[in-house]
């Protein structure tokens, strides 16, 4: 296979450029208004610059030459085994593996525990977001094989998710929300987007259009409703011990 790997580089080179260079020019306005940091400070902020340059442009353009066809190509080939359903636990294991290695992903387990002091482990949240979304994966195989309106899992969904935010813990919530979105990064919407699009295009009466796409809504509705669940498993167990708290301090009371 003849793949020209920096076919239309200088393309991806100018769109990244486009969308970096107005939050360099706000952060030189930040620096000669307010922020006034020591030039060795800067020195590291614009190399990290730099680095997010190309290391975005070179991303993309790795997706464009890999993640894109390699998905498709996988898709087409998985999509004609004779055993079909084992696309499920094969969607399970990709979508556990795409979160656990999606760097977004990271970004926020670190942030939440930093900013909770440890009050939810990092470990803990990235194996309930893996868990959920490759749970959601699998349901989106079942989808494709059996021919199900999206719809018939999202409204659900949804429903389910705002009527477990009454029983979660409030610390849970804003992090499940913003779990959705995180989790439909570049992993889940290059790769995995395009093995479902590769799948549906070989199965009968699928249509990629309809059928192969979809498998997004379902990966954002998935960390919603897999932290809340964390968070209500928290808010019992905080109780149990409250409970035990108040026990122990009744029958204190009653030995004195």
């Amino acid at each position: 296979m003849n793949i020209k790997i920096f076919e239309g580089f200088w393309h991806v080179l100018f769109d990244v450029a486009t969308a970096l260079i107005p939050l360099f020019f706000l952060f030189l306005l930040f620096q000669l208004v307010f922020l006034k940091l020591p030039w060795e400070k800067l020195q590291d902020i614009l190399v990290g610059f730099i680095l997010t340059y190309a290391g975005l442009a070179l991303f993309l353009q790795g997706v464009h030459i890999g993640f894109l066809p390699v998905g498709s190509m996988m898709g087409e080939k998985l999509g004609t085994i004779e055993n079909t359903w084992l696309l499920v636990p094969i969607g399970f294991v990709l979508g556990f593996v795409a979160i656990y290695a999606e760097p977004a992903v990271s970004v926020l387990t670190h942030q939440v525990e930093k900013v909770s002091g440890g009050y939810i482990p990092q470990k803990l949240l990235l194996y309930t977001l893996s868990f959920g979304v490759g749970l959601s994966i699998a349901l989106s195989m079942v989808r494709i094989l059996i021919g199900i309106p999206i719809w018939y899992f999202v409204v659900p969904g949804y429903l389910f998710a705002l009527i477990i935010v009454r029983f979660s813990n409030k610390t849970f919530t804003s992090v499940a929300f913003d779990s959705g979105g995180v989790a439909t990064g570049p992993m889940t919407a290059t790769f995995i987007l395009s093995l479902f699009v590769g799948i549906a295009s070989v199965t009968e009466g699928r249509d990629p259009l309809l059928d192969g796409f979809g498998m997004v809504a379902l990966v954002a509705l998935a960390p919603i409703i897999s932290v809340l669940t964390l968070g209500v498993i928290y808010r019992r167990k905080e109780q149990e011990q409250y409970d035990k708290e108040q026990l122990r301090t009744k029958a204190h009371s009653n030995d004195r």
